[in-house]
C-alpha cells in the first residue's frame, strides 16, 4: 500500500510538472489564437474598419514573433545536452556476473532491469537516464529512446563490500526503475532535465556572440518554467524514492540494515584516502592506479585503530563484490584515472608528466619526491631572497639559522606561493617541481641504504588524529536509498615502507584475479585486455573540477616546506625512510631500519616558524640522530 501511495504521489507530481509545460505552450499559442479570431472576424464581416485592420496586422505580427520565439526556445530545450555524470562504462562482457546479479534483483523486485551499469569514484549509487540523443552510444545499449536508466555504482563498493551486501544496498536503487518506466514520470524528468540544460547553456565557452545571446534568452524562459516546476519535481522524486524503498523491503532487508551500519566508516575511509594519500601524488604528477584496492586497506586500518572491526574477520570468508568483474585491475585503473581527473583536473591520458604509480612504489615515487621537491623549492626561494647559503650545500642549518634570526615569515610564505604558482603555469616539461636539477646540491656525505619494510605501522609526521572521522555517518545524500558498507578482500599484498598491506580485492577464483599479484611498476598490467573487457570513460569531455581541499595558505605552504626539509635531513643523515600511512598519507619512518613512527616533529616546526625558536626542532633532530649541518640531496 505504501509503494502504491508513493507511486501515485509521484505520478500526480509528474502531471503537475507537465502542466507547467502545457501552460507555457498555451501562453505561446495565445497570440496566435487571438490573431485567428481577428482574421475570422474580418472574413465574416463582423470586425471591419480601419481600427480592426490595424489590430489584425499588429496581433498577427506579434503572433508570428511569439511562435517563432517559442519554436526557438523549444528547440533549445529539446536539443540542450543534459548533464552526464562522469563514469566508467562496464560492458556486460566485462562483468557478466554483476549483470546477472542486477537482473536477478530486478526480477525479484518485479521491475525492469537497468539498461547498463557504470562505475563512479564516489561512495554512492543511483539511476541515471541517458536516453537523450546526445548520450546514446552508436549502436550501443543506450540507443532506444525508451530504454531503462543506467545503474551507476560507486566503485569503492565493489572492493569493500561482499556480494550479499552489494545486492542488499542496490535493491532500493534498482527498484527505482519501476516508477521510472511510467510514461508521465519519464516525460516529466526529460522536461526538467531539458530545462536545467537550457539554463546552463549560456555558460558554454564554445558559443559565439549571436548564439550566446539567443541562449541567454532561451535560458531566461527556461529558468521561469524551472522555477514553476521545481517544487513539483522535487516531490515527484521523493515519491519515486518512497515507492522504491517500500518495494525493496521485500529483498535482503535485514542484510541491508547491517550493511548500512558502516556507511560512515566507508565514507570516512574513502575521503581520507583521496585527500591524504591520492592528493599528494596528484600534485606530483602521479596518479595511484589502485585507489579502490587502497580504500580497502584504509578502511581496514581505520577499523583497527578505532576498534570497529567486530565481526570483521567473519566477512573475510565471504565473496568480495569485485569478484563479479572479469578484470578488476583494469576497472580499478580506469576509475582511479577518472578520480584524478574529477578531483584534481588531471590529463585524460597517462603520459611522461602524468604517470600511474602503484602502492609499492608510492613511498619512493611520491613521498620522497614530494619532500625533496619542496626542500629544493624552499632553497630556491631563499636564494632569490638573498639569504646566505652554506658552503657545504643545501642544509637544514641554513633554514634553522634564517628563521631564528629573521622575522620575514610572511615574505617567505608569499615567495613560496608565487614560486608554486609559477611552476604550475609552466609547461610540464619545464616545471621545476617535477625534476629540476639543483646545481648547489652535492650528494650527501653518506647515503643510507634502502630501509626494509618495517614491522610497525607508520604514523603521520604532522601528528594528525586518524580517528577523528570514525564517527561520521553522513555522506552524499541521494534519494536512492543506497548506503556504504565495509569489508575487505582476502588477498592482501605487502607495501614496502608501510608494514601494512594493500588489499587488491581479487576474485576468489584464481583464474579470475585480474590484479592478483602486485601490479607492475607504473600501474600497468601484464597483458592488454580484450577490447570488450576494457572499460571506457563517459561524460568526461568537460569535467568540472571538484577540489578536495581549498588552496593552501602561505603559512601552510611554509610549514609543509620546512617539514619536508626536516624529513630530507632525517632520511639522508639518520637512516630514516619515507613511508605511507593509509589514512594520513606521507609519513616519516625512523628507528632501526626506518620502521618506527615519529609524529612529534610538527610542534618543533611550528615553534620555528611562528616563534623563531629552533630549540624544540633541534632537540627532535638530536633524538633521531639527524645532523642538520650535513647537506641533503635535492631533486
Amino acid at each position: 500500500m505504501g509503494e502504491e501511495r508513493g507511486a501515485r504521489a509521484a505520478r500526480a507530481r509528474a502531471l503537475a510538472v507537465l502542466r507547467v509545460r502545457g501552460r507555457a505552450l498555451a501562453v505561446a499559442l495565445l497570440p496566435a489564437a487571438l490573431a485567428v479570431v481577428l482574421l475570422a472576424g474580418g472574413v465574416t464581416g463582423r470586425l471591419e474598419g480601419p481600427g480592426w485592420d490595424a489590430a489584425r496586422w499588429a496581433v498577427s505580427g506579434a503572433a508570428v514573433a511569439v511562435l517563432l520565439s517559442a519554436v526557438g526556445v523549444g528547440a533549445v530545450i529539446a536539443r540542450a545536452r543534459p548533464a552526464l555524470t562522469p563514469t566508467v562504462e562496464i560492458a556486460e562482457a566485462a562483468a557478466p556476473d554483476l549483470y546477472r546479479m542486477v537482473r536477478d534483483l530486478a526480477a525479484r523486485l518485479a521491475v525492469p532491469p537497468p539498461s547498463a551499469i557504470a562505475l563512479t569514484p564516489d561512495c554512492d549509487s543511483w539511476l541515471e537516464d541517458r536516453t537523450h540523443r546526445a548520450h546514446r552510444l552508436p549502436g550501443g545499449a543506450h540507443d532506444p529512446a525508451g530504454a531503462a536508466p543506467v545503474l551507476v555504482i560507486g566503485s569503492p563498493f565493489l572492493w569493500w563490500m561482499r556480494v550479499g551486501e552489494l545486492r542488499a544496498v542496490l535493491a532500493p536503487v534498482v527498484a527505482g526503475t519501476g516508477p521510472s518506466a511510467h510514461p508521465d514520470i519519464a516525460a516529466a524528468r526529460r522536461f526538467v532535465r531539458g530545462l536545467d540544460a537550457a539554463v546552463a547553456l549560456p555558460a558554454r565557452p564554445d558559443l559565439g556572440a549571436v548564439r550566446r545571446l539567443g541562449a541567454r534568452a532561451a535560458g531566461a524562459v527556461a529558468r521561469l518554467m524551472l522555477r514553476a516546476a521545481r517544487e513539483h519535481a522535487a516531490e515527484m522524486e521523493r515519491g519515486v524514492a518512497a515507492a522504491a524503498s517500500e518495494r525493496a523491503q521485500t529483498v535482503d532487508y535485514g542484510l541491508r540494515i547491517v550493511a548500512q551500519e558502516q556507511v560512515g566508516l566507508a565514507y570516512a575511509g574513502w575521503d581520507r584516502l583521496l585527500s591524504r594519500v591520492a592528493l599528494p601524488a596528484w600534485r606530483m604528477g602521479r596518479w595511484p592506479s589502485r585507489l579502490d584496492a587502497g580504500v580497502v586497506s584504509a578502511l581496514t586500518e581505520l577499523s583497527r585503530r578505532d576498534r570497529l572491526a567486530e565481526g570483521f574477520t567473519s566477512r573475510l570468508g565471504e565473496r568480495p563484490a569485485c569478484d563479479l568483474l572479469e578484470e578488476p585491475g583494469l576497472v580499478d585503473e580506469a576509475t582511479s584515472l577518472l578520480a584524478a581527473r574529477l578531483f584534481h583536473g588531471g590529463p585524460a591520458e597517462p603520459g611522461p608528466d602524468w604517470a600511474p604509480v602503484d602502492w609499492q612504489q608510492y613511498p619512493e615515487e611520491v613521498v620522497d619526491r614530494k619532500w625533496r621537491t619542496e626542500a629544493a623549492r624552499l632553497h630556491r626561494v631563499l636564494d632569490r631572497l638573498g639569504i646566505r647559503a652554506t658552503p657545504e650545500g643545501p642544509t637544514l642549518t641554513r633554514v634553522l639559522d634564517h628563521f631564528s634570526t629573521a622575522d620575514d615569515g610572511e615574505t617567505l610564505a608569499a615567495a613560496l606561493s608565487a614560486e608554486l604558482s609559477r611552476e604550475e603555469r609552466a609547461p610540464h616539461g619545464d616545471a621545476p617541481a617535477e625534476a629540476p636539477p639543483t646545481a648547489h646540491a652535492p650528494p650527501p656525505a653518506h647515503a643510507p641504504p634502502p630501509a626494509p619494510a618495517p614491522s610497525a605501522a607508520p604514523a603521520p609526521v604532522a601528528g594528525t588524529a586518524p580517528a577523528a572521522d570514525a564517527g561520521r555517518t553522513s555522506g552524499p545524500g541521494h534519494t536512492t536509498g543506497t548506503g556504504r558498507a565495509a569489508g575487505t578482500a582476502p588477498y592482501p599484498a605487502p607495501i614496502p615502507g608501510t608494514g601494512q598491506t594493500a588489499d587488491t580485492g581479487h576474485a576468489t577464483d584464481t583464474g579470475r584475479r585480474g590484479d592478483g599479484a602486485a601490479p607492475a611498476p607504473g600501474g600497468g598490467t601484464d597483458a592488454p585486455a580484450p577490447a570488450a573487457l576494457a572499460p571506457a570513460i563517459r561524460g568526461a569531455d568537460d569535467l568540472p573540477l571538484l577540489p578536495l581541499q581549498p588552496p593552501r595558505s602561505g603559512r601552510e605552504l611554509l610549514a609543509d616546506h620546512v617539514l619536508a626539509m626536516v624529513c630530507c635531513a632525517a632520511v639522508d643523515t639518520a637512516g630514516a625512510a619515507p613511508g605511507l600511512d593509509w589514512l594520513d598519507g606521507p609519513v616519516l619512518l625512523v628507528g632501526d631500519g626506518g620502521g618506527r613512527r615519529r609524529a612529534d616533529v610538527a610542534p618543533g616546526v611550528l615553534a620555528l616558524i611562528e616563534e623563531a625558536d629552533p630549540e624544540p626542532l633541534r632537540g627532535w633532530l638530536a633524538s633521531v640522530g639527524a645532523r642538520p649541518e650535513k647537506p641533503v640531496r635535492l631533486v
